[in-house]
């Protein structure tokens, strides 16, 4: 049951999608994800840079903090030291102050990266006793501040001497981050650390590991400097960090990876399987069989194409399948029977020729020769219908129809049959070949002659870019049963007279080439035919 509940699920959230799923180019989505993976390497590089430079900037906000808070002990520390006796009336409350954020200083993108801190030199100056007692009593909050940050800290008096540490007794005062924490301003400064040794293989990559932040801190007591804090440290290493933050990055790092299956499988249901489908119903087509490919769920416009052009071509390979098949059938039918005459006269020529009489040998020869010209006009017909089949009209055929209907007009009227013409006062161009127009014209002519009409109207009408060309006669019509099979190959119903039922099955496919109709409409006298061609801009 869960197993049922959890694919209708699936199910219909595939229906969702696919019902809002945008019906894309293929090179938009191929472009897509080329893009996405041709950037991956630059988001991980912009990552890295960034990740980098947010740990300085973070490093120099801790020694910013740990500055600011000793220096503001060593404040207190001198205070008390030149402190008088309390006054009787109470401490005012301080003045309100506005909080804010501290801008960082250093960024490594454009922060200049200074030599290595050169050693304190030697000086005459003795330090001062008011900052040597300050560092005295300092001293337990600067160890504790080591041990828990991993800073160096240095104390220096008003002149820039050191007061602890190694160095201490000698002079820093050249340097231009102690001679603005002197002035009373703090600084930041980003120097090369030129005893640094590769902990990790790729620490290269990183542009921090090599440097050291110095963060110079005045000590102010009554808004007189009497020295300053020098605080130093390395940033935090680049794999520290992201071994630190290795949960944040590890969902980054899969979220890309969904990221990546997600446009596969979009690729596999819009692109790929489509394509297999579409090749698995071409091979079933190939061996005969019509197989009708499943619509992908997830459309794209050029699969969206194929499956329609593929559609259409096995609809026209079907319907000429069925075309060849009932071809040869009227074919064999239509040979079979003046074969058969002319074999049977010949049989009774070869049995019973020296007996015959001669009105009978003439008799069965006239029936071979009409038998024999009936089947040269089969062939010759066919081969004009195999020829109207194949052609492909020019696109930029263009016919002056006024002077073909003229002409066709003068050729066929005789006595007791009268074409009529109705032209428009200015008739365009058509967008068929003369000769293919004239072959049609003559054979609906011709048509309407042999069925016994006395006079043909021939009338030109211009609708929407097309002309109409209708045929309308007076003879005795087409029954009722008959009008759906007028355009079948082979049907006719003047056979004795000598015809063929391919007149209008060859003017219909002239037409097909041209893009053009020939439609039998319903008339109350007679037959009426229409041409329907497209006309020239």
């Amino acid at each position: 049951m869960q197993r049922d509940g959890a694919a209708c699920m699936i199910a219909g959230l595939k229906a969702r999608i696919a019902r809002h799923w945008p019906v894309l180019r293929l090179r938009t989505i191929l472009l897509c994800t080329l893009l996405f993976v041709a950037a991956l390497p630059g988001f991980g590089a912009i990552f890295l840079r960034v990740y980098e430079n947010a740990l300085v900037r973070r490093t120099e906000a801790e020694l910013v903090a740990q500055g600011a808070a000793l220096a503001a002990g060593a404040a207190v520390v001198g205070r008390g030291m030149a402190a008088r006796p309390a006054p009787s009336r109470p401490v005012p409350s301080a003045a309100p102050m506005r909080y804010h954020d501290r801008m960082t200083e250093v960024d490594l993108r454009s922060s200049p990266i200074l030599p290595p801190r050169p050693r304190a030199v030697p000086t005459r100056e003795r330090p001062d006793g008011a900052a040597v007692e300050i560092a005295r009593r300092m001293m337990p909050a600067f160890a504790e501040t080591k041990v828990t940050t991993l800073s160096s800290i240095l104390m220096l008096d008003r002149r820039g001497v050191v007061l602890n540490g190694r160095e201490g007794g000698r002079s820093l005062a050249a340097l231009p981050e102690i001679r603005a924490a002197l002035a009373g301003r703090a600084v930041t400064v980003l120097r090369e650390n030129e005893g640094v040794t590769a902990h990790y293989p790729l620490e290269w990559l990183s542009r921090a590991a090599g440097i050291r932040l110095h963060h110079a801190r005045p000590i102010s007591v009554d808004g007189r400097v009497i020295g300053a804090l020098l605080v130093s440290r390395s940033p935090r290493a680049l794999f520290l960090g992201l071994y630190e933050d290795r949960g944040k990055i590890a969902l980054g790092v899969v979220a890309i990876f969904l990221m990546l299956v997600l446009l596969s499988a979009i690729l596999s249901r819009a692109i790929v399987r489509p394509i297999e489908s579409l090749s698995r119903a071409t091979r079933e087509l190939a061996l005969g069989r019509r197989v009708a490919p499943r619509h992908p769920s997830l459309q794209v416009v050029e699969i969206q194409a194929l499956y329609r052009d593929f559609e259409q071509m096995a609809e026209s390979i079907g319907k000429r399948s069925r075309y060849l098949r009932d071809f040869a059938s009227s074919v064999s039918h239509e040979f079979k029977t003046p074969l058969a005459g002319i074999s049977g006269a010949i049989e009774l020529l070869q049995d019973h020729g020296a007996d015959m009489a001669p009105a009978d040998r003439q008799r069965f020869l006239a029936n071979m020769a009409a038998d024999a010209q009936r089947l040269s006009r089969l062939v010759r017909r066919l081969m004009e219908l195999a020829r109207a089949d194949v052609l492909v009209g020019e696109s930029d055929a263009r016919t002056d129809a006024a002077p073909v209907l003229v002409s066709v007009a003068d050729a066929l009227s005789a006595d007791g049959f009268a074409i009529d013409l109705h032209l428009p006062r200015h008739m365009p161009d058509l967008t068929v070949d003369a000769g293919a127009l004239e072959a049609v014209l003559t054979t609906l002519a011709e048509n309407a002659r042999q069925a016994g009409a006395s006079r043909l109207d021939i009338g030109v009408a211009l609708h929407q870019g097309a002309a109409w060309i209708d045929f309308a006669d007076d003879g005795p019509g087409i029954p009722p049963g008959d009008r759906g099979r007028v355009f079948d190959l082979f049907f006719t119903s003047k056979r004795e007279e000598g015809g063929t039922g391919l007149g209008l099955a060859i003017a219909r496919s002239l037409l097909d080439a041209y893009h053009g109709e020939l439609r039998l409409l319903p008339s109350d006298r007679g037959a009426h035919f229409r041409l329907v061609v497209g006309t020239a801009s």
